[in-house]
């Protein structure tokens, strides 16, 4: 059975030596010093690896099944939760007022890292109520809020998020849910929706809906879409529950993976439920949801990916096959070790070299949360806006990859079930189809985020990889394994996105067809960014005679490795998205 340990030293080293997270003008991080994140993190690295990865089978056999009305989850799950919620995990980074411990989101990303690559699937259950919890908090009446969210913070009641219809995926403005105003201020919803997961469970005591609807007479399309609470079990003015909802799980789906999580058709038959927000205004409302999903989405690629090297290196030293081409490498066995053969190893090194990039891109990233929450710092959120697409779609991408070459290792074992390793390739998979499929992702950089307040932001992200571009060039030992590459890669960004501005206007074709060449440009720019921080941040650990050389040397070889065989990739992406459009929209629909 696959087995996980968190990787403690490489979280230090981005949160304390690449990011040097105590020292950033960010209110809260002064306290986040190794004598606090250290502790906190090996705790979550012993629940991660002695509660949460033994069930991540356990889910993916058992799965979730609906008896009587009721959603049965896996084995252990329910205990699971109780050592989260009994250790205050779900609570780490949530307002203090409202039932949380006020921490920086950041803690709540590096603890996840470790629950997430342990068992999505159980995990998910907390993740969707920590992003309703956040709707609510930033859209709520304060009565909603003393309602709801102190009992949501330590997952006694959970949440989730309620968007997609049969009829409609990505264009919610096609939804039938409907919203009927009451007397008493209320609405009544009836609906279905699907894809919902978390959707109904016997885990806590209550399950608070965010639903999308549509009020009748209000605005056509996306533009008539508003946000609801709607209990499983309403909710008493003491605070007690009361009757339950007309709301409830019509069936569970049958998916490839994540199965430990029960994703439900929810029926809503004219159920109770609560405007959050303003009417009309749903989507904005939601978004703030969504957007904490997908980054968190994005994470979940190469947090399963983690996962998934950890066992391939395991397996690729144990497993004896052939001899090194250069010489017995285990002269006493029958055979040498898999991990002697360059194959094996490259392989292996592209896992890595995306696994460490991933993680300084997934911290950087709350980080910009932590700035635009903390400091109300409007150039953070721009810029956070303009990645979060490249962040969500680039590392689900990427980690499903590097999932799949970690089966490979495998060999055929890696394609039998009782080996595990399948499970992470069917996981992560998912990881590229919601919160918004990696397609629309593309689309959403190309349409409206690059130029956004006039193109501010795009600038904003040029400038700052230049400035890094060109300290390194400066830098003798970084100037030609990251310095220049970086500065050559950013060239290559400039001409794709000058492109897509003189011809996108003319010609939208020109620009959507090339989106996702442009997305995965950007993606391994973004990378390449992230990774020479490292770079940087390992040789000056080198340059000042640290004791554990050895760490900051495979840290730098790791960087080179995705230099030279990965970063080159943007101008493949340059030379897709010059191609034009002809090739994709010249033939008839009838042709395909």
């Amino acid at each position: 059975m696959p087995t996980y340990t968190a990787p403690l030293r490489d979280i230090d080293f981005v949160l304390h030596e690449v990011l040097k997270v105590s020292q950033a003008d960010i209110p809260g991080y002064e306290d986040l010093t190794p004598d606090l994140t250290g502790p906190v993190l090996e705790e979550a690295g012993k629940i991660a690896s002695n509660v949460l990865a033994p069930l991540n089978r356990v889910g993916d056999q058992e799965g979730t099944s609906l008896v009587d009305g009721k959603v049965q989850v896996p084995n252990g799950f329910p205990e699971a939760i109780n050592v989260l919620r009994e250790g205050g995990w779900t609570s780490l980074d949530l307002d203090v007022d409202y039932g949380g411990q006020g921490l920086p989101k950041l803690m709540h990303m590096a603890a996840g890292e470790c629950f997430s690559s342990a068992s999505h699937a159980m995990v998910m259950y907390g993740g969707l109520t920590h992003g309703a919890w956040n709707t609510i908090f930033a859209h709520g009446t304060e009565t909603q809020k003393q309602t709801y969210l102190p009992k949501m913070a330590n997952l006694e009641w959970f949440g989730t998020m309620n968007l997609t219809e049969s009829n409609c995926g990505t264009d919610l403005g096609l939804m039938r849910t409907s919203a009927e105003p009451q007397d008493d201020g209320s609405y009544k919803l009836t609906g279905t929706k699907i894809f919902i997961s978390a959707g109904d469970h016997e885990m806590g005591d209550n399950i608070i809906h965010l639903v999308l609807a549509k009020i009748p007479g209000g605005p056509e399309g996306i533009k008539g879409v508003s946000l609801f609470i709607v209990p499983k079990y309403l909710v008493n003015d003491d605070g007690s529950l009361g009757e339950r909802n007309a709301v409830r799980a019509g069936r569970l789906e049958t998916k490839m993976g994540i199965h430990g999580n029960a994703t439900c058709e929810m029926n809503f038959e004219g159920a109770t439920g609560y405007l959050l927000g303003q009417p009309n205004k749903g989507m904005s409302a939601m978004f703030t949801l969504v957007n904490e999903a997908r980054i968190g989405t994005g994470a979940q690629g190469y947090c399963i990916a983690e996962a998934a090297y950890q066992n391939a290196v395991a397996y690729a030293r144990e497993r004896l096959q052939m001899r090194a081409v250069t010489g017995p490498a285990n002269p006493d066995g029958p055979a040498d070790p898999i991990i002697v053969h360059p194959d094996i190893r490259r392989t292996l090194m592209d896992q890595r070299s995306f696994i460490e990039g991933a993680r300084v891109f997934a911290y950087w990233c709350t980080m910009q949360a932590d700035r635009m929450s903390r400091t109300d710092d409007a150039d953070a959120q721009g810029l956070l806006s303009l990645v979060t697409p490249v962040f969500k779609a680039f590392s689900s991408d990427k980690g499903y990859e590097a999932a799949t070459d970690a089966q490979q290792v495998l060999g055929g074992h890696g394609y039998i079930e009782e080996w595990g390793m399948s499970q992470f390739v069917r996981d992560v998979r998912i990881a590229k189809m919601y919160e918004g499929a990696n397609g629309v992702q593309a689309l959403d950089l190309v349409a409206r985020k690059l130029g956004a307040d006039g193109g501010k932001h795009t600038m904003a992200y040029g400038i700052m990889i230049k400035e890094l571009a060109d300290r390194l060039i400066q830098n003798e030992a970084l100037t030609d394994m990251v310095g220049k590459p970086l500065m050559a890669a950013l060239g290559d960004f400039q001409s794709a996105a000058q492109y897509m501005m003189q011809n996108g206007m003319k010609d939208p074709n020109a620009a959507l067809a090339g989106s996702t060449d442009f997305l995965h440009l950007m993606g391994h720019l973004t990378m390449g960014y992230m990774l020479a921080q490292s770079a940087e941040a390992a040789q000056s650990a080198l340059d000042a005679g640290t004791a554990d050389a050895g760490f900051y040397t495979q840290k730098l070889l790791t960087v080179r490795h995705y230099f030279n065989r990965h970063l080159p990739m943007t101008r493949m992406h340059l030379k897709r998205i010059q191609a034009g459009p002809e090739t994709v929209m010249a033939p008839d629909a009838a042709a395909f």
